[in-house]
């Protein structure tokens, strides 16, 4: 089962300690990878399986997955995902796919894709370089949230390497370890208008997109990402 569709039909039970284990696994399946000095190139919730007979979460969908200094021109991946220094030209790094470990770690906060109500268009690019994000869900812990908004930065430089991020999300899950059961209750977030159930393939695909004489990706204020999401 892929983390989209566990999503669907686990969130509503999930408390925080459950999502940041989540997410735990997965920083470290993409810390393996780093370590044989490879870059995923398309980390969405479609390819984030869950093995049930142990418990843990992998990635899979390694197709594109290769060596740190493979060039491509094309971009190819899920839209929402994608970092915007892809979208506006730039190669693929360490640091892209961080970015998109960012908006897995909203899905996971939130049980829904980011952008769910948005085309994978041109539109929607343009959004992601002038620097929004998706709004973040009430009640996330602050540790959690600070962490997620380091690494959707718009700057890549910005954006913890994947050791510092490993690190991080291991602090934060084992100071939830010690806390007790009340506090971990699950957390139920539902967006208004968004489809708790929705199942359209383009949330979940990836394709080749093309955007030509985009500007230079930029981090928005806190007011023109609320704007943005009215």
């Amino acid at each position: 089962m892929d983390l989209r569709k566990y999503l669907q039909q686990k969130h509503s039970q999930l408390t925080w300690k459950e999502r940041i284990k989540i997410i735990s696994e997965i920083i470290n399946a993409l810390y393996r990878i780093v370590k044989e000095n490879a870059i995923h190139r398309d980390l969405h919730s479609g390819n984030i399986l869950y093995l049930r007979v142990l418990d843990c979460w992998l990635i899979g969908d390694l197709g594109f997955c290769g060596p740190a200094d493979k060039s491509s021109k094309c971009i190819y991946g899920n839209l929402p995902y994608i970092a915007p220094e892809l979208i506006a030209g730039s190669e693929h790094t360490f640091a892209s796919d961080i970015y998109s470990i960012a908006m897995l770690m909203w899905e996971v906060s939130s049980g829904q894709p980011p952008f769910i109500n948005y085309e994978h268009d041109y539109s929607l690019a343009m959004k992601i370089i002038n620097g929004m994000r998706p709004k973040i869900v009430p009640e996330t812990p602050l540790e959690y949230k600070l962490l997620m908004k380091q690494c959707w930065d718009a700057d890549p430089l910005k954006r913890p390497n994947i050791k510092t991020l490993r690190k991080q999300i291991k602090e934060i899950y084992l100071s939830y370890q010690n806390m007790e059961n009340e506090l971990l209750q699950p957390i139920v977030y539902k967006p208004n208008g968004l489809e708790t159930n929705s199942t359209n393939s383009r949330l979940i695909s990836s394709n080749i997109h093309r955007f030509e004489n985009l500007p230079e990706p930029k981090n928005a204020t806190e007011g023109i990402v609320s704007y943005y999401l009215l």
